[in-house]
Order: C-alpha cells, then structure tokens, then sequence
C-alpha cells in the first residue's frame, strides 16, 4: 500500500497568521478568543469569537505576485484558504519541485460563507416593502433586491469555489473536491486525500479546510441550540472543555492546509517529512441532527477504523488531539467513546483539545488539529487543555490541563465530530 507523508502545512486561525504564530500560541496558552467585531452583536445572548487578527489578504496577495487573477469580491473563507495553501505550499518547497499537474490534487472542507440572504442585505431595503396593512410588496421587493444583486459575488460564497480558486492557482489538474460535513470537514478531506494518494490517483493533494461564519444568522442559529458560551466578560476563559462548569463552544474562523505526498515521491525529491498520515476512519451516527448518539458507539467505531487502517496497536498512540468543543454533550459523549476503545488504557493517555485556544473553526477544526498532532510528533510537546479548573465525574481523563508537556509521541489520534453525526478521526504518526 502506498503509504502517505505530511510535508509542509499552512495555518491561519485567531491566535495566528502562520503555523509558527498558531503553534507558539497554543503550547503558549494564549487564548485568541474576543468580543465580536464583525457586526453589532449587543443584543445577541453570545457576543464573543475567534476572529482572525490583523488579516491584509490583498497586502500578502500582492507581495506574492502571483499571475492568478483573483475576484475584488472573494469571499473571506476563501481568503483564508489561499493565505493557508500558500504557506503550505511554500513551507513543503513545491515551487522547486517538478510535479505533474494531473498528479496534484486538492481536497478541502469547507462551509457557506457570507451570503446574500444576510440580514444586512435584507435589512437594507425590505422594511420598505412592507405596506401599511403588513403585506409585503413583492414587485417592490424584487426591484429593491435587483439593484443589489451580484451575481458573482453569489457565486463566490459557494464552498466549491475554495477548491476551483486553489486548484487554478497550483495547477492541479488531478482528483479536485470539497468536503460538506460541517465540524467533521476539514478532518474528512485530508483522510479523503489520504485515499487518494494510497490508491494511485494522485502523487501529492493539497488538503485541510477553511470556514469563516462570524455572521449574524450564525451566532443566531447556534444561540438557538443553546450551543456557544455566553461568558462574554471573560472570553478568553469560555472555552473550557471537559471543565465541570463548561457552558458552550466558541465560534472562531480560520484555515489549515497540509501538503500530503506519496512517501517515495516525497523521498526522491528530497522533500522535509514531519510525519505520516497513516490511518483514516470515518462513520455516521444517524441519530440526530445537532446531538451526537449518547452512547459514543459512532464516534468510537471511527476511531477503531483509524486505528486498524493505519495498522497499529492501541498501546502506540500517545496523544489524543480531541473534538472537545467545550458543550456538556460532547466532552462527555467524546470520553465515552475513548474508554470504549482504549478500555483501561484510556486512562494513560493524554487528551488535550486545543479548542480552548482557538476556538472551534468549524469546517476548518479537523485540518488544524491535524497539524497540531503532526507538530506535537515533531517537537515532542503535548498542547494543553486550557481553562480547566473544575473536574466533571463524567469526563475523568488526563486533559492535560492548562500547560503543555514535553513527552514523546510515537502516534497521535486526532477526532472531529459533526452535526448530523459525522464522525472523523486520523492516525498521524512518526516516521
């Protein structure tokens, strides 16, 4: 079996701009959450975020002088994962390497970004259409919303065109994709890659995932599901996973791109290899939309399949990069499913969730924690849980609480769990 090697990555989140700035951040325990900024948010139960900080996309364009010709109107998720694949793709030394274009593909996760139907764009104009009884004006409407339409800046918001923008701009011309999976995307399009490559359809894919949903139809909806944290006055503390006292994920943005190449493709061309991308599993729980199955069995049996598709025993895996976003159900749901698999050994190994720094980056989570478990690997640094004072019975596992700890790490898991019951978790491990 062809086997997979990780050899460059490309991060920006909001504790970051760049792998070194994310990754000094997080073993730093340096929270990069905050109050919104992006929109008016005082009347919103949860006014807090992971923004992305001091963010000049069209100043980082512009020095690269690249040939590509991008649109005024490109949407901010797509932004992001142009500024992550751009570092990745630099960090691995591509552009001195001699690949075939229908050799190179690109897989990535990603989500609906800004929109049209935003309440900004709505709020614009249909107020006027409201006549005196209540009835709505719809010949008025349509002439209103006409004059506001832009047609590409539509298309532009569409998660498939993250994937048509890098693939023009790489010049890949092999297997090109984007994964919809929600807070499983980004984990599921780099194992998606991992396939790829193993089954001989491509030599090297650009893989990770990008989102940035910090709109007002956003926290809206999660603010309904009782989803995010309301500790507004103290955001840098709100994430908490697996703390006692935990009340909600923080909704931050971002992107993590990893460049994944054939391990012997890789050698010959003399490329740097931080780890190897070794296993991938992936199941649905089919049970509810916004809750994982209680019981764990979903989350655990993707974990098994990792486990077994990268061929190695439980006892190798010594660090867990966990989904933990932070809400009473996952945390508890999460630890479950570890003991179902590691059984009393699930005690020994230790379970971080970076989340606590960063924030949860939806589509882009999974990509991100997947280049955190390739750097702990490399530097011999398990990334903490921060925030964790107060310990839950339910989720009695070591956390890794609140500073980082030197260990080795012969293989990592890392998990990411979606709505709808997407379950994702990857085997990285040292080489």
């Amino acid at each position: 079996m062809r086997r997979v090697a990780i050899t460059g990555f490309g991060i920006i989140s909001p504790v970051g701009n760049s792998v070194r700035e994310t990754w000094d951040a997080v073993v730093g325990c340096r929270s990069g959450l905050g109050p919104i900024t992006y929109f008016d948010a005082s009347t919103f139960p949860t006014r807090i975020a992971g923004e992305v900080k001091q963010f000049r996309f069209w100043d980082f364009w512009k020095a690269r002088g690249s040939s590509y010709r991008l649109p005024s109107n490109l949407s901010q998720t797509s932004k992001l994962s142009i500024h992550a694949a751009c570092e990745a793709w630099d960090h691995a030394g591509l552009a001195r390497a001699r690949i075939d274009p229908e050799r190179l593909g690109v897989y990535i996760g990603a989500g609906k970004g800004e929109s049209l139907g935003d309440l900004e764009f709505l709020g614009a104009f249909f107020p006027r259409c409201i006549r005196a009884d209540g009835s709505v004006d719809l010949e008025r409407f349509v002439a209103e919303a006409l004059k506001r339409y832009d047609g590409s800046g539509e298309i532009e918001v569409e998660p498939g065109r993250i994937m048509v923008h890098l693939a023009e701009l790489f010049n890949a011309r092999g297997p090109v994709s984007t994964c919809l999976t929600a807070c499983a995307a980004g984990a599921q399009a780099v194992g998606e890659a991992l396939r790829i490559i193993r089954c001989g359809e491509a030599d090297v894919m650009i893989a990770g995932g990008s989102h940035s949903m910090i709109t007002p139809q956003s926290i809206m909806g999660f603010c309904l599901l009782n989803a995010l944290s309301t500790d507004n006055d103290r955001p840098q503390q709100a994430s908490r996973p697996f703390d006692k006292t935990r009340n909600g994920f923080v909704l931050s943005e971002g992107a993590a791109v990893l460049i994944l190449e054939e391990l012997e493709f890789a050698r010959q061309r003399g490329a740097e290899i931080f780890a190897e991308l070794a296993g991938y599993g992936c199941t649905c729980d089919a049970f509810r939309v916004t809750d994982p199955h209680p019981d764990g069995t979903g989350q655990a049996l993707a974990m098994r399949r990792s486990l077994d598709d990268a061929g190695i025993d439980l006892d190798l895996i010594d660090y867990i990069n966990a989904h933990g976003t932070s809400t009473a159900d996952n945390d508890e749901t999460e630890t479950l499913a570890i003991k179902k698999v590691f059984g009393e050994r699930a005690y020994k190994v230790p379970v971080s969730s970076t989340k606590s720094v960063t924030g949860h980056l939806i589509a882009a989570a999974g990509a991100l924690e997947t280049v955190f478990c390739a750097l702990a690997i490399r530097h011999g640094t398990l990334p903490p849980t921060i925030n964790y004072q107060e310990s839950d019975p339910a989720c009695d596992l070591d956390y890794v609480p609140n500073t980082p700890r030197e260990a080795r790490v012969r293989a990592a898991l890392t998990n990411s769990f979606g709505f709808g019951g997407q379950n994702t978790s990857l085997v990285i491990r040292a080489l």
